[in-house]
């Protein structure tokens, strides 16, 4: 798709910026002075965000302006003291089997039902250990925010680049296809991991907004840990997929949020109560 406008407008008391698609066709509009922005065009709403982003950053200083850094929330609400990981461990204690099932299924070389969980938390402990090297260039990472009882975003990663919401897949020495719609291991039927990306960060999206009251623009990305090789498609533009040395690649992204937005955006984001209701 080609490239999006943006120009200004001005007039009767209104400060706007229109979002035109190469033809002139308006997609979207952002109003300058209350930080609104109006999307007339579902399909296009990433692109459209990226467009405006240099834009948002700039017009909405005042609504989010902090006098002071936030205060953390009380320690039972507070995400930032989740572990990579948390949600799987819990699953891990469910299924796991007796010590004598293990030793059984050790002697006979059988998985356990186990064996899945402990492969996805190793893989969110890999990816945590990368995001927090990013922690030198002003980027803040939470790990395992709890949407429901069965679903939670692996990593949240907040920074002047942006916001990213990040799944995890462990699939070592594995290799990896990705498509528009569909990831395949080892050329294996097509797994609905794209979908599933797209749709936490459309609700990381809507709960953030709703907490910060300006638009939060959040990128899904998929990390595949040590895969023996890793293939994307050159026409995936709205889902990142990399593997987990890639995410240093995230470092010097600037531009999305002034430093008090990021303050604002991940203090909402680390109190658990922000995500009561998100889906």
């Amino acid at each position: 798709m080609a490239e999006l406008r943006v120009s200004s407008w001005k007039r009767h008391g209104m400060d706007r910026l229109y979002v035109n698609t190469p033809d002139g066709t308006a997609v979207a509009w952002f109003d300058r002075q209350t930080g609104h922005i109006e999307i007339k065009d579902e399909a296009l709403r990433v692109p459209i965000l990226n467009a405006l982003t240099p834009y948002m950053a700039r017009a909405t200083t005042t609504p989010v302006a902090v006098a002071s850094t936030p205060l953390p929330p009380p320690p039972e609400y507070d995400l930032a003291l989740r572990r990579p990981g948390d949600a799987l461990r819990e699953k891990i204690k469910e299924v796991s089997p007796s010590l004598v099932e293990r030793c059984l299924s050790w002697i006979l070389r059988r998985p356990t039902e186990a064996d899945p969980w402990r492969a996805g938390l190793r893989g969110e402990r890999v990816v945590s250990r990368e995001l927090a090297r990013l922690s030198r260039h002003n980027w803040r990472a939470l790990h395992s925010v709890p949407l429901s009882p069965t679903w939670d975003i692996d990593h949240l990663l907040v920074g002047p680049g942006g916001v990213f919401s990040i799944n995890t897949k462990n699939h070592r020495n594995k290799s990896v296809w990705v498509g528009d719609h569909a990831v395949r291991i080892n050329h294996g039927k097509g797994r609905p991991y794209l979908r599933n990306s797209r749709r936490e960060a459309e609700i990381v999206r809507d709960v953030l907004e709703r907490g910060c009251g300006f638009p939060v623009a959040v990128n899904p990305v998929l990390v595949f840990v040590r895969p023996a090789d890793l293939t994307v498609v050159p026409s995936l533009r709205d889902v990142r997929a990399l593997n987990e040395r890639a995410l240093a690649s995230l470092a010097p992204l600037a531009g999305a949020l002034l430093p008090e937005q990021v303050e604002a955006v991940y203090a909402v984001a680390r109190d658990q109560r922000s995500w009561s209701g998100a889906l």
